[in-house]
């Protein structure tokens, strides 16, 4: 058996409709903060806010941006790509784009967590908030996951050695 599994087309059609899925819930948080931090600038505190607090807000849309461009890209490559027997690749670059979209809205989350509590806190008490936020994106969305891929992986190659 090869390294990668061989997919049918209605595996591979599931697989990218799960994919689309869970982006669109990905996708409502990221539009929630994005319109957010949209917001802020209208505002009277933020004109009165610090350059610090200028650049972790301009951070914070930046990487938001970036997240949704990464998240809707799935769904353009499969309508641009509709039907031309292209669903490997579609799933393939699709799930890199979506595992770089999360981690682009994990370090929007963690700046706009920043900006926020130097607003309120400030400087040490905002930068530990922020490092507890990326830690637990980081955690939660990366680590115990990719650990339970390599514990998984570790089973399979050894049970195929018997």
């Amino acid at each position: 058996m090869s390294g990668s599994p061989e997919y049918g087309p209605e595996q591979l059609a599931r697989n990218i409709n799960d994919l689309l899925q869970e982006l669109r819930v990905a996708l409502a948080g990221v539009q929630l903060l994005f319109g957010f931090l949209l917001s802020i600038i209208f505002t009277d505190a933020y004109r009165r806010a610090s350059d610090v607090q200028h650049a972790a807000h301009l951070v914070a849309v930046v990487f938001a941006v970036v997240s949704v461009a990464l998240m809707t890209a799935p769904a353009a490559w499969h309508r641009l790509l509709f039907r031309q027997g292209q669903r490997p690749e579609i799933l393939r670059v699709s799930n890199r784009f979506a595992i770089a979209g999360l981690a682009c809205l994990a370090a929007a989350m963690s700046s706009t967590v920043f900006l926020l509590a130097d607003v309120v806190l400030g400087d040490w008490p905002a930068i530990l908030a922020c490092t507890l936020t990326v830690a637990c994106f980081g955690l939660l969305w990366f680590g115990l996951p990719l650990r339970r891929r390599s514990a998984t992986t570790g089973r399979a190659h050894s049970g195929s050695l018997r």
